[in-house]
């Protein structure tokens, strides 16, 4: 049976106050087990305190990124065995802001994929199309070459640790949200993909998580269909009461 999943990405919001009540308000909401898998992800400076908050607790953290080296003269950056030193095994990458700000191609993320499960952490893969793509229906064709190039190299044993998270670019912070049917017509396309290129098994039980101005007032719609196993979520993440409202959703 597939893993539900709700995540929450921080980004760059949350100074270490606000990190500490969010953490506290979030702990106190999730106090009895949810439905779902409960994710945060906040910034990396935060990230030793909030995963040493929610130990014990129905609440993981995850990374918002890292580098595909073990260590080096890369400023600025964090590899996995410093993320696995503090705790935090799991890591989004992928997300398009990390592709469209800084360049992030997808030979560049097969390499941190194959980083992150070097070191056994679950990785939050992000991919999706922009909203030209969407117009000229290319957006199976971009969501499946994003897929093909930086997963369909992997074993079928190491999709285990692996969770896909459908974001159309042209939802993402912008109050758009694509229809359930749109989120379930790709979510099933890419399920299918899966079954084809790597196996049936495989594309039965990975989670594919949908991200996209993912709200309270829609998300039940979006979670009930049949390949949305939850969500990835943004600006809603960082109000306690809407991320346990999505989160009660699922």
């Amino acid at each position: 049976m597939r893993k539900k999943i709700v995540a929450g990405n921080w980004k760059m919001n949350k100074n270490l106050p606000e990190a500490k009540g969010l953490l506290a308000d979030l702990t106190a909401k999730f106090a009895q087990q949810p439905n779902a898998e409960i994710i945060v992800a906040p910034t990396s400076v935060n990230l030793q305190f909030a995963a040493e908050t929610v130990k014990g607790s129905a609440i993981k953290v995850a990374a918002q990124n890292m580098h595909q080296a073990e260590n080096g003269a890369f400023t600025g950056e964090i590899s996995a065995d410093m993320l696995k030193s503090i705790g935090v095994e799991t890591v989004i990458l992928g997300h398009s802001e990390r592709r469209a700000y800084f360049g992030e191609t997808d030979a560049l993320l097969a390499d941190k994929v194959a980083t992150a499960l070097k070191h056994d952490m679950t990785v939050i893969f992000c991919f999706g199309e922009e909203l030209e793509e969407r117009k000229s229906d290319k957006h199976f064709a971009v969501v499946e070459s994003q897929l093909k190039n930086a997963l369909f190299s992997l074993d079928a044993s190491a999709w285990k640790q692996i969770v896909l998270a459908y974001e159309p670019v042209w939802a993402i912070g912008t109050g758009e949200t694509a229809s359930p049917e749109q989120a379930q017509e790709m979510h099933a396309f890419i399920r299918k993909t899966i079954a084809d290129a790597v196996s049936p098994a495989v594309a039965e039980e990975v989670s594919i998580l949908y991200g996209g101005s993912v709200k309270p007032a829609n998300a039940q719609e979006i979670f009930a269909k049949p390949d949305v196993d939850g969500g990835l979520i943004g600006g809603a993440s960082l109000d306690a009461e809407s991320f346990a409202a999505i989160g009660a959703a699922i």
